[in-house]
């Protein structure tokens, strides 16, 4: 199905506020509501077995426009996005509507808890990539591979780590995420080591084999095992990583990995736009880049 918007849809179908109020001569909310049906069909040529729900219209962010909800339902599956209409019933816009009077990255940044997380570099950093991943998924591993590298050129900047299993497809990502959680827990400084090398023994690990492999790892690691087997069976290490996911929910995240740059959203991790985001924050925070 064809999305509405080619960014990451931010309205979920709630319970909307009451119509906004028209101008004098402006159609009524029903009007709109039945003007932007019958135009998104035809654009998108969404016929009779689509079903296109619009929402009442409130006014949007942009004085002289009104926000709303679109959502279409065809084959079993949906999609939600957001257009603005202009509030004589004449134009419709799609796409996102910025306040630039407003960090446009902020709302983000607010919504990632930083405290009491596994993190290498400067506690008051100035500059912050959070990634959100999955142990057994191959582009985290990746992405791994170029953190480790982007940690030593960049001292300056304070690296987080957060899980976001995907266990409908990944079967023993969980298994994994409570191991991080609980090697951060009894040793801090064993974090990283127990980290690295799930992903570097990515290919080996089965959901038969993992309990037993990341035990492997805290011992290498110098974690009591004891201790540790006791941590992965806790609800406590295990709402851990729920924490994780709804807060990885909250900010929309979809895939992994999903990164943040001081809240700029990055998915996927691609190393040139993650050094670029790096570079740019670290130029406007009063922290310039380290020479090559």
């Amino acid at each position: 199905m064809r999305r509405l918007i080619a960014t990451s849809c931010t309205v979920a179908l709630i319970a909307w506020p009451a119509p906004a109020q028209a101008p004098a001569g402006a159609p009524s909310a029903a009007q709109v509501q039945q003007r932007v049906e019958t135009y998104l069909r035809k654009l998108y040529a969404w016929g009779p077995s689509f079903t296109i729900q619009v929402s009442a219209p409130k006014d949007a962010p942009a004085s002289g426009f009104y926000e709303v909800a679109v959502t279409v339902i065809a084959g079993g599956q949906s999609d939600i996005g957001t257009v603005y209409v202009s509030k004589d019933g004449r134009f419709l816009l799609r796409g996102e509507i910025d306040d630039m009077n407003l960090d446009p990255f902020a709302a983000n940044a607010r919504k990632i808890k930083l405290d009491g997380r596994p993190s290498a570099g400067p506690a008051d950093a100035k500059v912050v990539v959070v990634d959100y991943s999955d142990f057994q998924c191959p582009h985290c591993r990746e992405l791994n591979t170029n953190l480790r590298a982007l940690k030593t050129r960049f001292p300056q900047v304070r690296f987080v780590s957060k899980n976001f299993p995907l266990e409908q497809i990944h079967p023993w990502a969980m298994t994994a995420a409570t191991a991080g959680v609980c090697a951060y827990r009894l040793k801090p400084e064993a974090y990283w080591q127990v980290h690295h090398a799930i992903f570097d023994d990515q290919e080996n690990i089965t959901p038969g084999n993992a309990w037993q492999k990341v035990r492997q790892f805290a011992s290498a690691a110098g974690i009591d095992l004891d201790a540790f087997t006791g941590c992965l069976a806790s609800p406590e290490a295990r709402a851990a990583v729920d924490a994780d996911l709804k807060e990885g929910l909250e900010l929309n995240i979809a895939n992994t990995p999903t990164v943040f740059v001081n809240g700029r959203r990055i998915v996927g991790g691609e190393p040139r736009q993650l050094e670029q985001f790096i570079n740019y924050e670290l130029s406007v925070s009063g922290r310039p880049p380290q020479p090559r």
